[in-house]
């Protein structure tokens, strides 16, 4: 599905308004963003051009696993610049001259020649393009200190976060590697610390009641091989029938992150549902077809996903990549050896892996906390205190 943001003028001031063809389960997602009004009177869900920068504001309705059209919002000319504030005026960034644009092309055919993903070389040229339109220098003057000037920007009028800045250091480092006749020294550039979050794991409770809700055969599916394989979700739209191994009970990952080859196991449970989706559909190249027998589109199984959550009254925030967290995860919790994780998941570092000792439950649960036991060793004195309960009275 399709989101188009618009310029919309609302109890006078200018607003950026949310348009898309009705769907309960999206409108529900869209409520919850803090951000988000809704307007009775124009029926149509709108945020303060002042409130969240347009940035943030796509990247949360990307999470909801839908496309967002923000061309018309892109270029704040849309609106009457004298009634915008300072800081949101001085934020639009002229477009790019020929020579410009030129040199943009060549950086993008430099990140090809290097086998990028399509989305790495899209990030990094979005990054790139933003930097050459920022700066009003000539190429050959750019230097760190307007790479510097450019990161500050990013930072206040952008609001990028840790994974943002780090990926638009990345991005410039390519940059003067590509083009060393300007004064950027790539050795100065320096990323900030990644931060650590733990990754959000659903129970083995939620992903069964998740599976039972989720009523289409295709869907459900989806879901099961990238729970019970531990797929990411670039791999399950990837996968070809000839990718299955069914007597070997195994489903082989072609050119994946990184360009790696690694086997995924598959599960016993799921061939009477493979089975019945392969006679039901007949697809008849990829795993998943989607329009005119092309790949399945992830943004459709990112708003299915988000639609079954709700149907399965799971309140965390879920991402496709949260089956994949919860089948590391549960393998850890059932004993599995770190390295074999490490494996099934393609990680090329065994820190990345590790990450998942700090949620798996296994030993935890056993640990007794000091509360616990103060209370118990109280119950076990001669003449005990009386109302023991914490919920009791003192």
């Amino acid at each position: 599905m399709i989101l188009t943001l618009r310029p919309l003028r609302h109890r006078n001031r200018w607003c950026i308004g949310i348009y898309f063809p009705f769907d309960y389960a999206l409108k529900e997602m869209i409520k919850r963003i803090p951000e988000v009004s809704y307007s009775a009177t124009k029926q149509v869900f709108y945020v303060s051009v002042t409130q969240v920068p347009l940035r943030k504001l796509t990247t949360q309705l990307y999470d909801l696993g839908v496309t967002v059209d923000d061309r018309e919002v892109r270029n704040l000319d849309a609106f009457t610049t004298d009634t915008l504030p300072p800081q949101l005026t001085k934020a639009v960034l002229p477009k790019l001259s020929s020579e410009e644009n030129k040199l943009w092309q060549q950086y993008l055919n430099y990140l090809e020649g290097k086998r990028y993903s399509e989305n790495t070389i899209r990030v990094y040229g979005e990054f790139v393009k933003e930097f050459l339109q920022f700066s009003t220098k000539k190429f050959t003057e750019l230097s760190g200190e307007d790479v510097r000037l450019f990161i500050e920007f990013g930072v206040k009028k952008r609001q990028y976060s840790v994974s943002t800045h780090r990926q638009v250091i990345s991005a410039l480092k390519h940059f003067a590697f590509f083009f060393p006749e300007c004064a950027i020294d790539p050795d100065t550039l320096s990323r900030p610390k990644a931060q650590r979050k733990l990754p959000v794991v659903l129970s083995r409770q939620e992903i069964l009641r998740l599976l039972q809700v989720t009523k289409n055969l295709k869907h459900r599916t989806a879901l099961a091989l990238m729970y019970s394989s531990g797929l990411r979700i670039g791999e399950l739209i990837s996968l070809r029938l000839h990718h299955f191994d069914l007597e070997r009970r195994q489903v082989f990952i072609e050119n994946s992150k990184g360009g790696k080859d690694r086997m995924v196991p598959l599960a016993e449970s799921m061939l009477p549902l493979l089975q019945n989706y392969l006679m039901t559909y007949a697809p008849k190249d990829y795993f998943l077809e989607g329009q005119n027998s092309g790949p399945y589109a992830d943004t459709s199984v990112r708003q299915m996903l988000r639609r079954n959550c709700i149907a399965a009254r799971i309140r965390k925030r879920v991402t496709p990549h949260t089956l994949r967290h919860s089948f590391a995860t549960h393998l850890l919790e059932d004993g599995v050896d770190l390295r074999y994780i490490q494996v099934l998941l393609g990680h090329s570092k065994p820190e990345t892996t590790m990450v998942y000792t700090h949620v798996a439950t296994r030993d935890l649960q056993g640990i007794r906390s000091p509360l616990d036991t103060a209370l118990m060793q109280l119950g076990q004195v001669d003449n005990p205190a009386p109302n023991l309960l914490l919920s009791g009275k003192y």
